[in-house]
C-alpha cells in the first residue's frame, strides 16, 4: 500500500510540475505577445523584469576591458532595475546558439530555457531565425530604439535591417560597429615593411616563415579573414559581390569557381604560417593576441579599431603595437547585435538589458571602457549626444579613420559564410587531397542543401 501511495504521489508531482512548466511558458508567451503588439507600457516591462529578478547574458568573454565593463557599469545599471546579471562567457557564439537549440528540441519554450541575451550576428543569428528561435521584433519597440535608423526607404538603415544579408526584422538591436583591422608590433615590423595586400602578405611570409597566422574558422574572426581572401581573389574582379548571394541561389559549380582562387591562396601560404607543416591556427583572437604579445608572430588581425589602444592600456599588448590597414580595399565592417532567444527564461529582463545596450549612456560608457565604436546612427542623435560619442571614440593608433572607412566592404551573406567555412575546414584544415576542390564544394553543398 505504501508503494502505491508513493507511486501516486510521484505521478502527482510530475503532473503538477508539467502543469507549472506549461503555465510558466504560457505566461511568458502572453507577455511577449502583448509587448510585441504594443499593448504594454515600458513601466509594465520594468515591473515584470524586477519580478523575474535576473537575466542570463551569453557573450564572447575574451576581452579583459569588456568583461570589466560588463561586471561594472552594465551590472550596476541592471541592478537599478532590480535585475541580477548572470554572465556566461563563451569562446564561440555557436555554443550559446546550440544550447538554445538543444533546449528547444526537448520542449523548453519561452520562460524555460537558459539563454536570455546573446551578443550575436551573421550565421549564428541566421541559425536562430531559421529555427524559429528568436523572441520576435522587439528592437524597434524599445525606448532606446530612437537612436537607430529603421526606415527601409533610407539606404543608410541597411546595417540595422540586414545582418550578413539576412533580414533582422528588428529581432536584434545593434550594439557596436565592428571594423576588421590588423595591428603590427613596430618593434619587429615597421609600417613600411608590413604587407598591405594579400600578394604582399604571400611574399612577406615566404621571407619570414612562421611570423604570421590567422584565427581558424568557425570562430567569426577566422571566417572574416577567409572571406577577405575570397573577395581579393574573386576571379571576376568583383570583390564581395558574389558573396552577397544566398548560396542556395547559386550552383555548387559557381560557388567552387568563385572560391577556388582564394582557397588555393590560403593553401599556398599555409606552410609559411606559424607551425610550418603543422600550422598553428589560434582558436580565437585572444589566443592570437597572446602569440603577438609573446613575440611568436608580428601581426594580429581581428575586429575593433580601438582594441589596440585598450590592450596596451591593460598591459595585454606591448606599447609598440600600432593599427595597420590590411588587406587594403577589403576591410570588412559590420554591426554586432544583441538578440533575445525564443525560449528566454527571463523575457522582460532580457528586454531591459537590450534597451540599456542601445542607450546613449551605455553606448558611450562601453566605448570609453572597451575602445569600441558605437552601433548607434549619427543621423538619429542630437548634437549633444553626437558630441558625447565623438569624445568617446577610441585612439585609432596609427591609422586614419577616414582611410579605414574608404577601404571597407560589407560582410558576406550569412548562408555563404556557413558554406565557405565548411569548405575551408575540409580543404585547408583537414587537408582533403582525395577529392578535387570541386568535389569538396559539391559535397558541402549537398549536406547544406539536401534535395
Amino acid at each position: 500500500m505504501k508503494h502505491i501511495v508513493s507511486f501516486i504521489a510521484g505521478l502527482s508531482l510530475l503532473f503538477f510540475s508539467a502543469v507549472s512548466s506549461a503555465d510558466s511558458s504560457a505566461d511568458a508567451e502572453a507577455f511577449r505577445d502583448a509587448f510585441l503588439a504594443g499593448n504594454l507600457t515600458w513601466d509594465d516591462v520594468l515591473a515584470r523584469a524586477a519580478e523575474e529578478g535576473e537575466v542570463n547574458w551569453f557573450y564572447w568573454g575574451g576581452a579583459q576591458a569588456l568583461n570589466a565593463w560588463v561586471d561594472g557599469p552594465m551590472r550596476a545599471a541592471l541592478k537599478e532595475h532590480g535585475i541580477e546579471l548572470n554572465v556566461r562567457h563563451i569562446t564561440n557564439t555557436r555554443d550559446a546558439v546550440d544550447l538554445a537549440l538543444a533546449e528547444a528540441a526537448v520542449g523548453r519554450g519561452l520562460g524555460q530555457g537558459s539563454v536570455d541575451n546573446i551578443w550575436i550576428n551573421g550565421e549564428n543569428f541566421l541559425t536562430l531565425g531559421e529555427n524559429d528561435l528568436l523572441f520576435g521584433s522587439f528592437a524597434d519597440k524599445l525606448p532606446s530604439s530612437v537612436n537607430f535608423n529603421w526606415d527601409p526607404s533610407d539606404p543608410a538603415s541597411g546595417a540595422n535591417l540586414y545582418d550578413f544579408g539576412y533580414p533582422t526584422l528588428a529581432r536584434e538591436i545593434p550594439w557596436g560597429s565592428s571594423q576588421f583591422l590588423c595591428a603590427i608590433d613596430t618593434s619587429r615590423l615597421s609600417a613600411e615593411d608590413a604587407p598591405t595586400t594579400f600578394a604582399e602578405l604571400e611574399t612577406w611570409v615566404q621571407a619570414n616563415p612562421g611570423r604570421f597566422t590567422y584565427v581558424a574558422p568557425p570562430q567569426f574572426t577566422g571566417n572574416t579573414f577567409v572571406h577577405e581572401a575570397m573577395y581579393a581573389h574573386n576571379p571576376d574582379g568583383t570583390g564581395h559581390e558574389p558573396f552577397m548571394n544566398f548560396p542556395q541561389d547559386m550552383t555548387p559549380e559557381e560557388i567552387a569557381r568563385v572560391t577556388k582562387p582564394g582557397m588555393e591562396y590560403l593553401k599556398r601560404i599555409e606552410p609559411y604560417l606559424l607551425g610550418g607543416d603543422n600550422p598553428d591556427y589560434p582558436k580565437d583572437p585572444v589566443s592570437n593576441k597572446a602569440m603577438v604579445a609573446n613575440g611568436e608572430v608580428d601581426m594580429l588581425c581581428r575586429f575593433g579599431i580601438g582594441s589596440t589602444v585598450t590592450d596596451i592600456k591593460n598591459g595585454e599588448l606591448p606599447p609598440t603595437m600600432r593599427n595597420h590597414i590590411f588587406p587594403r580595399g577589403f576591410l570588412v565592417q559590420n554591426k554586432a547585435f544583441i538578440t533575445i532567444t525564443g525560449n528566454a527564461p527571463h523575457p522582460a529582463a532580457a528586454l531591459v538589458l537590450a534597451n540599456l545596450i542601445g542607450s546613449v549612456e551605455m553606448q558611450v560608457s562601453w566605448m570609453k571602457a572597451f575602445g569600441g565604436t558605437s552601433g548607434m546612427d549619427a543621423s538619429e542623435l542630437s548634437a549633444a549626444d553626437l558630441a558625447l560619442v565623438a569624445e568617446a571614440f577610441p585612439d585609432p593608433m596609427g591609422v586614419d579613420p577616414a582611410e579605414v572607412s574608404a577601404n571597407t566592404v560589407p560582410d558576406a551573406n550569412a548562408g555563404m559564410v556557413d558554406v565557405v567555412e565548411a569548405i575551408w575546414i575540409a580543404y585547408i584544415q583537414q587537408g582533403d587531397t582525395e577529392r578535387s576542390f570541386e568535389e569538396i564544394v559539391a559535397d558541402v553543398y549537398a549536406v547544406k542543401f539536401p534535395e
